[in-house]
C-alpha cells in the first residue's frame, strides 16, 4: 500500500467542480488500495478527499496544526489526526508518512506545499514523485511563469522536467503506482 499526500484547497468558497475532483481523487486512492495524508480539515476540497478515500476503505491521515483545528474544523473522522503546534511540523509529518505528493488545485497554502516538495525533490532531498494534477488548466498561469524562471536561468531545467504534470486522475496514478511504497 502506498501513502499518498494530496494538497489541495480548504477554501469554503470554489466551484464545485473542484470538490468533486477532490472526492474522484479519495476513490482513487481507496479503489488502489492507497492510504491517504491531508491536512487534517475536513472542509472544502480537504474534506471531501479524506471521505471519499474513507468510505472507500482507505486509511486517513490527517496532520493539522493546533491552530486550524477550529478554523479549519479538523477531521475527526480521520483513522489517525495528528495535531502538532506548528505548520513546519505538519509538513515534516506529511513528508515523512508519503511514498507520492499529489497537487489538487488550491490556494497560498497549497501553494507553498507544492513548492516545498518540489524544491526538495529537485535537489535530491527525496524520491518521491510530485504530481500535479490539473484537468482544467488552472495552473497554467503559474506554468508560464515558471517557464520563463527557466528562459532567464532562475529555474534549471531538470527541475522542470522532475515535476509530472497531469490532466486525469488516472495519469497521476500511473506515476503513483509505478513508484514501490515505503520510505525514500
Amino acid at each position: 500500500m502506498s501513502a499518498v499526500c494530496v494538497f489541495c484547497s480548504s477554501s469554503l468558497s470554489i466551484d464545485e467542480r473542484y470538490l468533486e475532483l477532490a472526492a474522484e481523487v479519495g476513490r482513487r486512492i481507496a479503489s488502489g488500495g492507497h492510504s491517504l495524508v491531508s491536512g487534517g480539515g475536513r472542509v472544502s476540497m480537504m474534506g471531501e478527499v479524506a471521505r471519499a478515500a474513507r468510505a472507500g476503505g482507505a486509511h486517513t491521515l490527517g496532520v493539522i496544526p493546533q491552530h486550524l483545528v477550529g478554523y479549519e474544523v479538523a477531521d475527526t473522522a480521520a483513522d489517525q489526526l495528528a495535531v502538532v503546534e506548528t505548520m513546519r511540523e505538519r509538513k515534516r509529518l506529511m513528508d515523512e508518512a508519503a511514498d507520492s505528493f499529489l497537487i489538487l488545485p488550491g490556494g497560498i497554502g497549497t501553494l507553498e506545499e507544492f513548492f516545498e516538495v518540489w524544491t526538495s525533490a529537485s535537489l535530491g532531498m527525496h524520491g518521491k514523485p510530485v504530481i500535479v494534477l490539473d484537468p482544467w488548466d488552472f495552473y497554467r498561469p503559474l506554468w508560464q511563469f515558471i517557464e520563463s524562471m527557466i528562459d532567464t536561468g532562475f529555474v534549471r531545467a531538470a527541475a522542470w522536467q522532475g515535476l509530472q504534470r497531469v490532466a486525469s486522475i488516472e495519469q497521476a496514478f500511473a506515476v503513483i503506482e509505478a513508484v514501490p511504497a515505503g520510505p525514500s
